[in-house]
């Protein structure tokens, strides 16, 4: 069977909620009951089918072709199946996933992959502050899960993060791993200030020096035998990660945040 294909028209002016088109909702209806499901287009609810020409049968896959960065809420609370999206996304992609796979060939705007619980989110390209992070007044980020980012990252990566693995290729903006309680986040590029600020736990992975703040420890250098457990696990992934060259595990260890319960760790190639 053929993947449900929605094929954007036109770019409307208004930001999509796009929420609403995940398998478990287009699960049994037919293509004519598809294109009646409204979709919020700022303060209007436009029948889908208005906005987008939609074909195929296969609810457990769905393609979105023409994508631009207004089309929000892609994958909200997907609970199995794929989501491919060829384009830009906007904001909110992933958000509270619980399983299945969302691929963007593109760009996506902020809070990607926030609050996640599980599942596999793969962005071929640059994303936005707050991925992995959570939603604003909350406490808990991603509590499970996989991110891998084939380009660059913005500020708060992994914010209040509990749980879950964030592969980064490229280079991190500010505060990445900001006030982290668990999970592991890797970086092959540069990072940028304030780097695990209010961190209690979890790892940073790092393949370049960072520049700490006064609240980390240099714990001097280590070898630790769990990195080639770590590394091996990484090479059924499509992603640079999964390059034996690129494995080590021989470390610079820092602990902290110290202004916090310091039980954080940042793991520096040597």
């Amino acid at each position: 069977m053929n993947p449900i294909t929605f094929n954007l028209k036109t770019q409307p002016k208004q930001r999509i909620d796009m929420s609403p088109l995940i398998p478990a909702n287009l699960a049994g209806k037919k293509l004519d009951e598809i294109s009646k499901i409204p979709l919020q287009c700022g303060k209007p609810l436009i029948p889908a089918g208005e906005l987008f020409d939609i074909s195929g049968e296969d609810a457990q896959n769905i393609v979105i072709t023409r994508s631009f960065d207004k089309l929000d809420y892609i994958g909200k609370e997907l609970d199995g199946g794929t989501i491919t999206v060829n384009g830009d996304t906007g904001a909110y992609l992933g958000m509270g996933m619980k399983s299945g796979a969302i691929t963007v060939n593109g760009n996506v705007g902020i809070f990607a992959g926030c609050e996640m619980k599980k599942g596999v989110l793969e962005i071929n390209g640059d994303t936005g502050d707050f991925l992995g992070g959570a939603l604003p007044g909350n406490k808990m980020g991603m509590k499970g899960g996989m991110i891998v980012v084939k380009g660059n990252v913005g500020a708060r990566v992994g914010d209040h993060m509990r749980r879950g693995l964030i592969l980064i290729e490229g280079n991190a903006g500010d505060y990445c791993g900001s006030r982290m309680t668990a999970g592991t986040i890797a970086v092959l590029g540069k990072t940028g200030r304030y780097l695990g600020f209010a961190m209690r736990r979890g790892a940073l992975l790092l393949w370049n020096q960072p520049q700490l703040m006064a609240s980390f420890n240099d714990c001097g250098a280590h070898t630790l035998g769990f990195l080639p457990l770590l590394f091996n696990s990484f090479k059924t992934i499509p992603s640079k990660f999964a390059d034996p060259s690129l494995a080590f595990n021989r470390v610079q260890r820092y602990a902290g945040d110290m202004s916090e319960i310091g039980r954080g760790e940042v793991l520096v190639k040597i």
